[in-house]
């Protein structure tokens, strides 16, 4: 290979590394968008929104990876850059939604307040995301959680309630699930695959939805934290077993 290949090489790894950030940062737009939807009352594109900004974080990851962006990029921090543009579109946004459409009880923005509190200390502490890839407390899913109340329609003093429970969870040590879990990972995005088509049926019909088809849709959750805390608690039932 010529000197003038090799260049040609170099501006191209280099060139696909920035275009991974790029990438990333469709959630800071996507964000942007969230908010204008919510504010102008259109919760059926805030929700759309918010299942975009879902494949763009789902998927960033694996193209850094394969692209290899800490080499060819190496003095920028993408994973700050995906800390963010999550914060923005998984808590900030969800929490403006829950003003907005006043899911909780008049007077009560303080619930608002804890969430966004907790979210930040879920997404800074260094054990956020550990080795064996699982995330550490409550990850910070408040789309979902905010989709479901509104779909639902549960009372505003149940969703204050819930989301305060769910705050402290952000404390709580449990490991839950991610995308770079290995232990039932094929089961866990084939189900989740399923669970993605059946909310965007769910959204598609978002004012004429069936309420059932939301309760089915949350088998998924459901499975989720009960796969998450059975393999939080494996070990210690191996452990009590041993002879």
């Amino acid at each position: 290979m010529d000197e003038a290949e090799e260049r040609t090489k170099l501006w191209r790894s280099i060139l696909r590394a920035w275009g991974v950030h790029l990438y990333t940062s469709l959630g800071l737009m996507l964000g942007l968008l969230m908010v204008i939807a919510i504010a102008a009352g259109r919760p059926q594109d805030a929700f759309l929104l918010m299942a975009l900004a879902c494949v763009v974080d789902t998927t960033d990851g694996a193209m850094a990876r394969s692209f290899k962006v800490t080499k060819w990029a190496p003095r920028f921090d993408g994973r700050k850059l995906d800390d963010i543009s999550d914060y923005i579109t998984y808590t900030f946004a969800p929490m403006f939604f829950v003003y907005r459409f006043e899911l909780i009880p008049s007077g009560w923005i303080f619930v608002l307040f804890v969430v966004l509190l907790a979210s930040a200390y879920g997404f800074c502490q260094e054990a956020a995301k550990t080795d064996d890839g699982f995330f550490t407390g409550f990850p910070s899913y408040w789309n979902v959680a905010v989709f479901y109340f509104y779909v639902l329609k549960w009372p505003p003093i149940v969703v204050a309630l819930s989301l305060l429970c769910l705050a402290m969870l952000v404390f709580v040590p449990i490991k839950y699930l991610s995308s770079k879990t290995r232990p039932m990972r094929r089961v866990h995005f084939g189900l989740g695959i399923l669970w993605g088509c059946l909310v965007l049926f769910i959204l598609a019909r978002l004012d004429q939805i069936n309420p059932l088809w939301a309760y089915i849709s949350l088998l998924f959750p459901l499975y989720y934290v009960a796969v998450s805390v059975y393999l939080q608690l494996r070990p210690r039932f191996a452990v009590g077993k041993a002879p």
